[in-house]
Order: structure tokens, then sequence, then C-alpha cells
């Protein structure tokens, strides 16, 4: 194990990982919380993840043009790993995936610079069920693109990995929640 990945667990078990009784987002109840975003937003948290995507995304051989998901979670994520590719011969544009196109204005489903034709990596924080995935793949491929992958940061290991795999899509993470909580 790298010393980044190490030092993201610690930071993520540190921040994000809590215990008690919690509604997850798909409904189901858990004993074991994870919000990310207290590790994803922090300054250590997105020069870890920045690094350890790229290098992920690299290992998986992803030739991708942008990186990007639903907002809110995958924001940060895509960004970081953004950042994290602009020293390199190809850097990765970032996007962002509303939850429905806005009212105003453009009325764009996706912002930022996002193309048709893109080769896309789809990033979470947590993967639960696989949903916001799933809602950020369908949103970029409407739009053109193509999904290359998808990255979280963490996987809870509760089927949303294999929901997606289940639709042809290759996906990795940077950890899992039984790493976490050992």
């Amino acid at each position: 194990m790298s010393n980044s990945l190490e030092a993201l667990q610690q930071l993520l078990v540190k921040r994000s990982v809590k215990r008690g009784t919690f509604t997850l987002a798909s409904g189901k109840t858990s004993s074991i919380y994870v919000d990310a975003r207290l590790t994803t937003m922090s300054p250590e948290g997105l020069v870890l993840i920045g690094a350890l995507g790229l290098e992920h995304i690299k290992t998986e051989k992803w030739e991708a043009d942008s990186v990007g998901g639903l907002t809110l979670g995958a924001d940060p994520v895509a960004f970081a790993i953004s950042y994290a590719s602009a020293g390199h011969s190809h850097a990765l544009r970032a996007f962002t995936v509303r939850k429905e196109p806005k009212a105003h204005g453009t009325g764009n489903l996706i912002e930022g610079p996002f193309r048709a034709g893109d080769r896309v990596v789809i990033v979470e924080d947590v993967i639960t069920t696989g949903g916001s995935a799933l809602q950020a793949i369908r949103s970029v491929t409407q739009a053109g693109g193509q999904v290359v992958g998808v990255l979280a940061v963490v996987d809870r290991e509760e089927g949303g990995r294999e929901a997606i795999q289940a639709g042809g899509y290759q996906v990795t993470s940077l950890t899992r929640i039984s790493e976490l909580t050992e």
C-alpha cells in the first residue's frame, strides 16, 4: 500500500467515518456513515485524492479527456483529479452533472468544459447502490460522451460496484469500507 493511500485512509477514518444509526440515500439503515465531503473538500484530501485518482486512471489505462460526476459528491473529486493532471502531457478537464437542468440561462445539465465526444471517467465520493454514478453516466452518454470507467473514493461494498458493472462499465475505488472499519 502506498503512503498516499494510507494517509487518505487515515484521513477518511478520522474525519469521515461515523458510527451510529444512519439512513443512507438509498433508504437503507446502516451503523456506519461515510461523510466523504469532510475529507474530499479538505486541502489534504484534495491533494491525496487528486494524485491517487490520477494514478488509478493511468493504472486502469483509461484514456480520458475529462472527469466528472453528479453534483455535489463528485465535484471535489473531479476538481482534484483535474488539478493533479495539469502538469502532465494530457490534462483532464473537470465537469459537474446537475441533478436536473437549470431552469434559466443555457439550461445545461452538464456544467464545465465537457465536450460531446469526450472520453469520460465518472467519479464519485462514495458508491453505495451506484445510483448517482448511473445517473451521471446516463447524462454524459446522452450528451455525446463515452464513459471509459467509474472511479470512487470509497466503495461501501453494498452492491453499487456490481450494479455499475452490470451496465457494462469498469469500476475502481481508492479504498473500500472494509479497509476503513477494520
